[in-house]
C-alpha cells in the first residue's frame, strides 16, 4: 500500500524515504445516485477492451511479466456527465491457469492510495495462492489518478516544499491553507479535468465497467487496505453484482470527525510499536535489546530535524512488520537528505481531500489534536494519517465524503479480514465496519501483526481461498494464530 511522491524533502531514516504508506485504508462516500442513464449509455456504447501481452517496463523482469495480458478501457471522466471528457483506464488480467476448473473473475482493489493494481497483475501474482490462480481469471487495474490511468501530475519541485504536518504557530497554519491551494491549481493544470474526480464515488463506477466489459454478472472482490473502501461501497451500490468479497486490512470510512480520526490512527500505530518493544525486550538478537527502546526512540525524535519523516519510515517498518530492521535503524538512524527534484511527479494523496472532510477551524484546533494525540501515545506523537488532515486543511468539500455503510441483499456475506496488531487499519476499524454490516459481513480474525493479513500463515490463507472459491464462509468469531514475523 504505497504512494509514491517527493514530499516533504529532509531528514530520512536510515536511507527510508516518505514514498509510501496506506496513509490508511480509508475511504468511501455519501452516497449520490447516479442517473440510471449514466450506466446505461455506456453500456449502450458497448465498451470494448482489446488484450494484448503485458511489455515489461522499468526493472520489470520478462520472466516475471509472462502470461500477463494489459488493455485499456476509455471511460467518463465524470459519471454523472458520461458524454463528457474520458480517459483510458489501465487493466491487467491473467486468465486461470485450470480452465475446466474456472469459478469466475477475481478483482482485486489496489491499496495506497497509488498502488498499482496493473502492477500486481503483471510481476506481483504471487500474492495470490495457487488455488487462486488456478481457478480465477485475476483482473486488477490502475485506480483513475494512478499510475497508468491518467496519473495526478504535479510540478516536482512544488511537491517537494510541501509543509510538514507538524504545524507549529498560526502564521504556519496559514500558510499551509496557502500552499495546499497552490498545489490544486498546479496539479489540476498539469493533469487535467480528471483531477476534480478521483473520488471513490468514481471508481465504483470504474469497477462496474470493468465488471461488464469483462461480460460478468457478477465479480469475486479482494480490496486490500485503501481497496477496501471501495469494495464496501461497491457492495452498498451493487449489491446484485457481488458473488463473493473480501475486505483486507479494514478501511472504516464512517469515522465522522477529525479527532476520532486522528486518535484511531495514532492509537493503532502505537499499539504496533508497543509489540515491537516487546519483542525486542525478549529477543537477544535484537539491537536494541537491553535498551529502554522507548527512550532511544524518544531521543531520535528530540534530535530530528524532521521528527515527521522520521516517524513516517519507523511507521511503515511497522507493516511487515520488520522488526529487526527497525531495531537496527534506530540503533543507527542517520540523517539524509534528497536532491530538489524537477519535472513533473505522481501525487496520488489528492484524492483524500475528495473522499474525507477532516475540517479543521483554526491553528489551536489543530495544536489541539498535536497535543491530545502527544498526550496519549508515548512513542506515535506523530502518526502518519496526520498527513491526511495537513493537506487538506483549506480544501473544499469532499466529493465522496464519510458515512455509514448501508449494505443489503448480498448472497454471500463480505468476509473481513484484519490483524489484531495493525498499524495502519487498527482492528477497532476491522470491528466498526462489521458492525455496520451487521448480518452482510463477518469478521476473521488474525492474531499476530501486520498491515495486511492474507499472507500471514496457512490458517488465514486457506480460510480466505475456501471463501472465494466454494463461498465457505466461517464462522463468526473465527480466528487464526499469530505466525512469528520474518522481519
Amino acid at each position: 500500500m504505497t504512494f509514491s511522491r517527493p514530499a516533504l524533502a529532509g531528514a530520512t531514516l536510515a536511507g527510508a524515504t516518505l514514498t509510501g504508506v496506506a496513509l490508511l485504508g480509508v475511504l468511501a462516500a455519501g452516497l449520490t445516485t447516479l442517473p440510471s442513464m449514466a450506466a446505461d449509455t455506456v453500456a449502450a456504447a458497448g465498451p470494448q477492451v482489446r488484450w494484448t501481452d503485458c511489455k515489461p517496463e522499468g526493472k520489470d523482469k520478462p520472466e516475471d511479466v509472462k502470461g500477463s495480458q494489459c488493455a485499456t478501457l476509455r471511460l467518463p471522466v465524470d459519471w454523472r456527465d458520461p458524454a463528457g471528457p474520458s480517459f483510458d483506464l489501465a487493466i491487467a488480467r491473467r486468465t486461470a491457469k485450470v480452465p475446466r476448473e474456472r469459478v469466475g473473475v477475481l478483482v482485486f482493489g489496489p491499496g495506497g492510495p497509488g498502488d498499482s493494481g496493473v502492477d500486481r497483475i503483471k510481476t506481483g501474482i504471487s500474492r495470490f495462492s495457487t488455488d487462486l490462480q488456478d481457478r480465477f481469471d485475476i483482473v486488477s487495474f490502475d485506480p483513475r489518478g494512478v499510475a497508468r490511468s491518467n496519473p495526478v501530475r504535479c510540478s516536482a519541485d512544488l511537491l517537494a516544499k510541501q509543509p510538514s504536518p507538524i504545524i507549529k504557530s498560526a502564521a504556519e497554519f496559514s500558510a499551509t491553507i496557502s500552499y495546499n491551494r497552490q498545489l490544486a491549481t498546479d496539479c489540476r493544470a498539469n493533469t487535467g479535468p480528471l483531477y476534480d474526480h478521483i473520488d471513490t464515488w468514481q471508481t465504483v463506477r470504474d469497477l462496474d465497467a470493468i465488471r461488464r466489459v469483462l461480460g460478468e454478472a457478477k465479480i469475486t472482490f479482494h480490496g486490500s487496505s485503501y481497496g477496501t473502501v471501495l469494495g464496501g461501497q461497491y457492495a452498498e451500490t451493487y449489491p446484485h453484482r457481488v458473488r463473493a468479497m473480501v475486505l483486507e486490512s479494514v478501511s472504516d470510512h464512517s469515522t465522522s470527525s477529525t479527532r476520532a480520526f486522528l486518535d484511531d490512527q495514532a492509537a493503532a500505530a502505537q499499539d504496533s510499536f508497543d509489540e515491537f518493544v516487546k519483542w525486542c525486550d525478549a529477543t537477544t538478537t535484537c539491537a536494541l535489546h537491553g535498551r529502554d527502546a522507548h527512550a532511544v526512540w524518544a531521543d531520535q525524535l528530540a534530535k530530528s530535524a524532521d521528527p515527521f519523516r522520521l516517524s513516517f519510515a519507523a511507521f511503515k517498518l511497522l507493516y511487515g512488520p520488520q522488526w529487526s530492521k527497525l531495531a537496527d535503524t534506530l540503533a543507527g538512524s542517520t540523517a539524509t537528505t534528497t536532491a530538489a527534484p524537477t519535472g513533473l511527479a505522481s501525487y496520488p494523496l489528492a484524492v483524500f481531500c475528495q473522499d474525507w472532510n477532516l475540517p479543521v477551524r483554526d491553528y489551536r484546533e489543530y495544536a489541539a489534536h498535536l497535543q491530545r494525540i502527544a498526550r496519549n501515545n508515548q512513542d506515535v506523537k506523530y502518526p502518519g494519517q496526520l498527513m491526511a488532515a495537513s493537506i487538506c486543511l483549506g480544501a473544499p468539500k469532499a466529493n465522496n465524503p464519510q458515512h455509514v455503510l448501508k449494505v443489503r441483499d448480498l448472497k454471500t456475506p463480505v468476509l473481513l479480514a484484519n490483524a489484531i496488531h495493525d498499524p495502519a487499519t487498527g482492528y477497532d476499524w476491522a470491528r466498526s465496519v462489521a458492525r455496520q454490516l451487521g448480518r452482510s459481513g463477518v469478521l476473521l480474525t488474525y492474531e499476530g501483526w501486520g498491515h495486511g493479513s492474507y499472507s500471514k500463515g496457512a490458517c488465514m490463507q486457506s480460510t480466505v481461498d475456501r471463501y472465494l472459491i466454494a463461498l465457505d464462509v466461517p464462522e463468526r468469531g473465527t480466528s487464526c494464530p499469530a505466525v512469528a514475523p520474518v522481519g
